[in-house]
């Protein structure tokens, strides 16, 4: 990582707002902005914005939750979340009007459903490559793979039909006939009953998976958009786009047992992983409601969303771990008898839990020495290791050294850092190392980022 800041010696904390216990982040697909908004699902609020392709509509995320994949529907492609950092990593074309995207429980392999065709596009997430290309229906919609992985379902919305694939083969190995334009799947917890919702017939089949057949349909009137199985799944619920509001099925009796309004045009509803809400997302007036699944009540309303479409939550990180993010600066301090460069590591603890330990170590090039290190870090050969107090959560702290110019060779000279423990467990190693490469032009002269 870049930047210019001046280092400051010892440990600084740098305090932010107390925080709600942590719970699931939700990543939310803004059609209309061509973003990803990131939601704070325990204060309800926006912590971050990720710019994709064009017209996102579609999300995944990886059952590890490192991962979140993002369907752009006029631009061809998806783009690939690092959660760990909120930066794109990835940019796979795929199909015309890809719509919407589901992960194998494995996580290597995700389904995308292109809607502007009959195809559904295969991703190797570890290429992040399209290894497969599979013929569905007329346009593809909605696609939900079984907790098993072995099978995936895809709506096709102008055929009227469910495509049944095998994930081994990558092949159709049944075709269902729904309703009229089927949208929505989704699977129950324990794989045996999928969801599908029926634009324009206004009902939900009900599809056992052991046979492949509908087993019941259910009526729910004006325009079922999406559905979601409550974790449980005693319950599911419904998007009515056209009524503006969220159906409630008992899965026991088939049921509609609650209609709940929320804002204008929810066209996805999806439950967070714990089970404490259900979210919808209203693209005609940008914002997300979230409903109490004990009431069947709104609770929050959460705006700041441009066109909010598809969502897609992480799993709520355990309350005994502190994932600290590493980041590192450089700034050249010249015109002096001795010129040299400030290099400042901080550790930024982005919870849940307060880290009572973290030890980062920075790498210098070979023949430099640091000097003036922080309280708390001592240097061996290129070896920088500091070792940081404990740190709160949504805190950061700050170590610094210098590295005399004399002591660099010309051209590029590159540092690294990263954590190298901390207590307790870190979750997230992704954001575990920075690095910054300045240029060493002469022994009194030294260009940084």
């Amino acid at each position: 990582m870049t930047g210019t800041t001046l280092a400051v010696a010892g440990l600084v904390a740098l305090p932010a707002p107390a925080q709600a216990a942590a719970g699931p982040s939700a990543y939310v697909a803004n059609f209309h902005g061509d973003t990803v908004s990131v939601v704070d699902t325990a204060t309800k609020t926006i912590t971050d914005t990720i710019t994709v392709g064009n017209s996102p509509v579609g999300v995944a995320i990886a059952p590890a939750a490192e991962r979140a994949y993002v369907t752009n529907f006029d631009e061809a492609t998806v783009s690939v979340i690092n959660t760990g950092t909120d930066a794109v990593t990835a940019t796979v074309p795929v199909g015309s009007n890809p719509l919407n995207v589901a992960v194998t429980p494995s996580g290597s392999r995700a389904y995308v459903a292109n809607s502007g065709g009959t195809t559904v596009s295969v991703l190797d997430t570890a290429t992040n490559t399209v290894s497969a290309t599979i013929p569905v229906g007329q346009a593809p919609n909605g696609v939900a793979i079984s907790p098993s992985g072995a099978t995936a379902y895809v709506t096709n919305n102008n055929s009227d039909s469910v495509s049944v694939l095998d994930t081994a083969t990558n092949t159709v190995s049944a075709t269902v006939p729904v309703g009229s334009a089927p949208a929505g799947v989704a699977i129950d917890p324990t794989g045996t009953t999928a969801y599908v919702t029926n634009n324009n017939s206004d009902s939900v089949s009900v599809l056992d998976t052991a046979t492949n057949t509908v087993s019941a349909t259910i009526p729910v009137g004006g325009t079922p958009n999406s559905v979601t199985f409550a974790p449980s799944g005693s319950r599911a619920y419904v998007a009515d786009r056209a009524s503006g509001d969220v159906k409630v099925i008992d899965t026991a009796t088939r049921a509609v047992t609650a209609t709940v309004a929320v804002g204008d045009g929810p066209v996805r509803v999806e439950a967070d992983p714990s089970g404490a809400a259900v979210y919808a997302a209203n693209i005609e007036d940008d914002t997300v409601s979230v409903i109490a699944p004990g009431t069947n009540t709104v609770t929050d309303t959460i705006a700041g969303f441009t066109g909010p479409y598809g969502m897609a939550f992480t799993a709520a990180p355990p309350t005994t771990q502190a994932d600290i993010a590493v980041n590192l600066t450089a700034k050249p301090n010249l015109g002096l008898l001795v010129p040299y460069v400030t290099y400042t590591l901080t550790s930024h603890n982005k919870g849940p839990a307060t880290a009572t330990s973290a030890t980062v170590t920075a790498t210098l090039p070979s023949g430099a020495r640091a000097t003036n290190l922080s309280p708390g870090c001592s240097a061996s050969g290129t070896a920088v290791t500091c070792d940081y107090a404990p740190i709160a959560p949504n805190t950061s702290a700050q170590k610094s050294f210098r590295v005399p110019l004399h002591l660099l060779t010309l051209g590029p000279v590159k540092v690294t850092a990263a954590r190298t423990a901390s207590t307790p467990t870190d979750p997230t190693p992704t954001n575990d190392t920075a690095s910054v490469t300045c240029t060493a032009v002469s022994i009194i002269l030294v260009t940084c980022p």
